[in-house]
C-alpha cells in the first residue's frame, strides 16, 4: 500500500503553535540600537495639541453634540409617547394611519436629514480642514 500520509519538510512554527508574523519577514528581527529612536511618520501628539487639529475638533463637537443630543430627546419622546400616551398615539391621521405610525416613520426620516446635514456640513466645514492638518503634518 502507498505512503498516503508523507510529510515534507517540518515546519518549526507550525510545530510550535506559533503564530507567523502577519507583516514583514518571518525572521527574528535584530534589535535597536540603544540611543533616541528615530521617529517615522506623524508626530501625532504635536498634531493633537495643534491649533488647527484643536479647532477643526472644537468645529466637529459643536456639530455632534447638539445634533446627537437633539436626536436622543426626539427619539425618547416616541418611546415615551408610544408607552404612556396610547389615546395620543392611537389617534387617526387618515384611514387606518394615527399618529403613532407617523411619528414613527418620522424617526427615519430625521434620521436621514440628520445624516444629510452631517454630510453637508462635514464636505465645507471638516474635509478643508481635515486636508490642511494633514498638510501640515506631511501625511496625505
Amino acid at each position: 500500500m502507498q505512503n498516503v500520509a508523507r510529510t515534507a519538510a517540518r515546519n518549526p512554527v507550525e510545530d510550535t503553535g506559533q503564530m507567523r508574523p502577519l507583516f514583514g519577514s518571518s525572521s527574528p528581527t535584530t534589535p535597536e540600537p540603544p540611543g533616541p529612536r528615530r521617529r517615522t511618520g506623524p508626530d501625532f501628539v504635536a498634531i493633537q495639541r495643534s491649533e488647527e487639529f484643536t479647532a477643526l475638533r472644537s468645529r466637529f463637537r459643536r456639530f455632534v453634540f447638539p445634533m446627537s443630543l437633539a436626536f436622543v430627546l426626539w427619539y425618547l419622546l416616541y418611546v415615551l409617547l408610544a408607552a404612556y400616551a396610547h389615546d395620543f398615539m392611537s389617534i387617526k391621521v387618515f384611514g387606518e394611519v394615527n399618529v403613532g405610525i407617523v411619528l414613527g416613520i418620522l424617526q427615519f426620516v430625521s434620521t436621514a436629514a440628520i445624516t444629510a446635514a452631517y454630510l453637508r456640513f462635514a464636505r465645507r466645514r471638516i474635509d478643508p480642514e481635515v486636508d490642511e492638518v494633514r498638510r501640515q503634518a506631511g501625511v496625505q
